[in-house]
């Protein structure tokens, strides 16, 4: 059987000189630490085309990523992207024109996606530049990472 159906790609999505941006990447780390067999983790700044390149060719896929969406800072979001279409607005801090919304929609008109793509976002407090997330942020990867643990067990 193909590896690749039976691990999950955990794909975090940042710039860590973007404030709450490096979200996705901290998270990823964070879930290296954690040495989940059927884990698999991956880095991306978050332009579309290499997103279709990184999820191309597996089942399950998680992304993680920062979000601004006008909610409360450190709220925390589960999207399915086969159950409901990912806000484009969400993603408002891209340094690409091509961000993960778009690239999940490219995805889908191509037939491109994983049978399985989540998307976990938590809404950050601060884009400007610098290193380090907001202490909001910082709060809520704990329970994100309990909730992305759950999700793999889930399979």
């Amino acid at each position: 059987m193909n590896k690749r159906r039976q691990q999950v790609l955990c794909i975090g999505v940042g710039n860590e000189f973007r404030g709450d941006d490096a979200l996705g990447l901290m998270v990823a780390r964070q879930l290296a630490t954690r040495q989940i067999p059927e884990l698999v983790l991956d880095e991306q700044s978050g332009e579309g085309a290499a997103l279709l390149q990184a999820w191309s060719g597996w089942d399950n896929v998680i992304i993680v990523d920062a979000i601004s969406s006008g909610n409360a800072p450190g709220t925390i979001f589960r999207l399915d992207a086969h159950q409901q279409t990912i806000p484009t607005d969400f993603f408002v801090y891209s340094s690409h024109a091509f961000s993960v919304a778009e690239a999940i929609e490219m995805g889908r008109v191509l037939g491109q996606l994983p049978t399985r793509l989540i998307v976990y976002g938590v809404e950050g407090a601060r884009f400007d530049h610098g290193t380090g997330v907001s202490s909001v942020v910082e709060a809520a990867i704990p329970e994100l990472i309990a909730r992305i643990e759950a999700e793999i067990t889930g399979l």
